[in-house]
């Protein structure tokens, strides 16, 4: 029986088997690695994994897929979760220091962001991430300062994880086609990224960010003085989609 994709899970589904095995090479997984699939949808992606995999775990939202994959797919090799990956306890599964998690997936574009703070709260518990997602997501995780696309999902990643932009998917590469470009991420967690409160740094890049045609004295107001910026070694007139990750963080070390 064939499946209809739903809009409400943002279900659209990966079937151009060049563009499968061009992400299976990028991922290269090993037969003992500790691997999620995040939204596996029809299992395309899946089969492909298990051919190299002794085991793989799954999270799915939408029960209609989770009893075609318990039914297509041997249970003992592999573990479907049903559930909302925004509320998966990825930390639960089973990992070593030697033996550190994988996780990869076509992301629904709708909870990407979300998803990837979701994610970089158990980082050092993570190998690598390879996802799927829009395009115009990935530019702007991947963003330099200066650039227009530079903003706080880039700033709060970059902290975390190096990541690069491997290639463009085009919508032709899906059922159903999406309305935009799709692009494959390679996240490679920062075993020790520049000391700092998360929470501090989120709040710091958020009021940065609120106004980002103003210079960045008038974005953090009643955050910081001029003199604080100055300080910290940071242009109180700089904008600031110019100001690097490490003068965030200087900011964010002299919050109280």
């Amino acid at each position: 029986m064939k499946h209809i994709p739903r809009k409400r899970f943002g279900q659209n589904f990966l079937t151009d088997q060049a563009v499968l095995h061009d992400i299976i090479r990028a991922i290269d997984p090993k037969p003992d690695d500790t691997m999620v699939e995040i939204g596996p949808g029809l299992g395309a992606m899946t089969r492909l994994l298990l051919a190299s995999l002794k085991q793989l775990h799954v999270v799915e939202l939408d029960r209609d897929l989770v009893a075609r994959l318990q039914k297509n797919f041997d249970p003992a090799r592999l573990i479907v979760h049903a559930g909302d990956a925004l509320q998966f306890d990825f930390a639960a599964l089973p990992t070593t220091p030697a033996c550190k998690l994988r996780v990869v997936g076509n992301l629904p574009y709708n909870i990407s962001s979300p998803l990837l703070f979701h994610l970089a709260q158990m980082a050092p518990q993570v190998q690598d991430q390879h996802f799927m997602l829009q395009k115009e997501v990935v530019e702007r995780m991947v963003a330099a300062p200066g650039s227009k696309t530079y903003g706080r999902l880039s700033v709060m990643l970059q902290w975390r994880y190096q990541m690069e932009l491997l290639f463009i998917v085009p919508p032709t590469a899906f059922d159903p086609p999406p309305r935009v470009e799709s692009a494959i991420v390679r996240m490679m967690p920062i075993l020790q990224p520049l000391a700092c409160n998360q929470a501090k740094l989120e709040q710091v890049v958020l009021k940065a960010f609120s106004q980002r045609r103003k210079v960045l004295r008038n974005c953090v107001a009643g955050m910081f003085t001029e003199n604080e910026l100055i300080d910290a070694g940071v242009n109180p007139q700089a904008r600031p989609e110019t100001v690097p990750l490490e003068q965030f963080v200087a900011l964010a070390n002299r919050l109280g």
